[in-house]
């Protein structure tokens, strides 16, 4: 037989084999099986819409790295998707062992987004993946939402998931949220023009989000760090359908925007419920447009941002930040004050109390605008608590544009900084 010639064997001798009509027989040609051996994602291909160089340009910010946290990551590297970042604060514990299949007892003590960039690349070589060890709500630069196609949430608070909501409306990027709670679990997925997660809050949730912040807004150390039980089984199965609506989102295919899946493991029922768009929903402000500035948090003043803003908009042209600094403490009984300039999440209630006054509690004063008449306008905005690769939404009463200090993209983005091959302006979301 000559290398051109077709192997051909009956249905009878490949048992493995899909069922054939009893009167044909199934062709394999020995340069296309090579070829499926070489090829680690031959299977995929096989699915008829399957676009894997989709997959290989696609840039995914995974946030939270604990049971779903590890779950998305592993599907995300089996998938081959290219570029990914992971963002967690928090650092593994022997606990974690039992529901986080990327961890090892060598790596307790370490930070989660670090152990698990790791594994991923152990799982797949090729791919780009970058850690960012820091609080997602106020330590993460809405940059990386810009940066991002699609965000994947694994996260147990509500504060955490309201970041997230918002960041991704003012960029316009989908976001798909995943929740567990012992054997049960949802995942939902949001995208501008439609409901977002705010519209699916209840009072008892904006109750429940309060009672994370001390009466003073500082940050409570014992309710920094969710305990919610839950089980690998439970994980698996929404990280899962997670990441099944994002290859679904990145393919341009039908997705369960607007919606949930929800799965009862105590009865193994399953069933989606349709979410209602509050049209006075905080959220829902797109940015009218994003400008790329060559600058960072270390070096840029709040002046020279105000400057810059008002170039675009004119000189009625206010910034505001995308989240909430504190600015001092003052003591309603001394009156003294102490100058903080931080994230608020930086912060602990323990320094609610004045130094001076025992059991006086301080009163918090913050700030999310910069109008041009503060005493700080000469200040780095690093120092004043802007995270690196944020981006700062310059205001008038009509128009809303953000800035983005692209000059800290390298140093949070890594290896991930940079044009993808074949990417033109990465997925575009209607």
């Amino acid at each position: 037989m000559s290398s051109k010639d077709s192997i051909i064997l009956t249905p009878a001798a490949l048992q493995d084999a899909a069922p054939a009509a009893p009167s044909q027989t199934l062709r394999i040609n020995p340069k296309d099986s090579d070829a499926a051996a070489e090829d680690r994602f031959h299977r995929f291909k096989l699915i008829e819409w399957w676009d894997q160089s989709k997959l290989s340009r696609a840039k995914v910010l995974v946030i939270g790295a604990g049971a779903l946290g590890n779950e998305i990551v592993k599907n995300l590297a089996l998938l081959g998707v290219g570029n990914v970042l992971i963002a967690d604060l928090d650092r593994i514990e022997n606990s974690n062992l039992s529901r986080s299949i990327l961890y090892r007892a060598k790596d307790n003590g370490t930070y989660k987004a670090e152990a698990a960039a790791i594994a991923a690349r152990d799982i797949y070589p090729d791919i780009k993946v970058q850690s960012f060890v820091g609080n997602v709500v106020y330590d993460l630069g809405v940059g990386v939402f810009h940066w991002a196609d699609v965000v994947l949430g694994g996260l147990d608070n509500r504060e955490a998931r309201l970041a997230i909501n918002r960041n991704c409306w003012r960029v316009n990027k989908p976001w798909i949220d995943g929740a567990i709670e012992k054997i049960q679990g949802t995942a939902r997925v949001f995208a501008p023009n439609g409901p977002c997660y705010e519209c699916t809050m209840s009072q008892t949730d904006w109750k429940l989000l309060q009672n994370r912040r001390s009466c003073n807004l500082l940050s409570r150390k014992e309710m920094e760090t969710g305990r919610t039980p839950t089980t690998p089984t439970i994980s698996s199965i929404i990280a899962g359908v997670q990441c099944q609506e994002a290859v679904k989102l990145l393919h341009g295919l039908e997705t369960i925007k607007g919606r949930g899946f929800v799965f009862d493991g105590l009865s193994t029922d399953s069933y989606q419920i349709e979410f209602q768009r509050k049209e006075g929903c905080y959220s829902h402000e797109i940015l009218d447009q994003i400008v790329s500035l060559d600058q960072g948090v270390e070096t840029f003043t709040a002046r020279a941002a105000l400057k810059e803003a008002r170039k675009f908009l004119g000189r009625s042209a206010t910034i505001e930040l995308a989240r909430d600094v504190l600015e001092k403490l003052v003591c309603p009984q001394c009156k003294n004050e102490e100058g903080i300039f931080a994230s608020l999440g930086k912060v602990g209630a323990h320094k609610a109390e004045c130094p001076n006054c025992p059991g006086v509690r301080r009163e918090v004063v913050t700030f999310y605008k910069i109008r041009g008449d503060e005493d700080f306008l000469d200040q780095p905005l690093a120092q004043i608590g802007v995270p690196p690769f944020d981006i700062l939404i310059a205001r008038t009463r009509d128009r809303a544009i953000g800035l983005e200090l692209s000059g800290d993209a390298a140093g949070v983005l890594g290896p991930l900084d940079g044009k993808v091959v074949g990417d033109e302006d990465g997925l575009a979301w209607e």
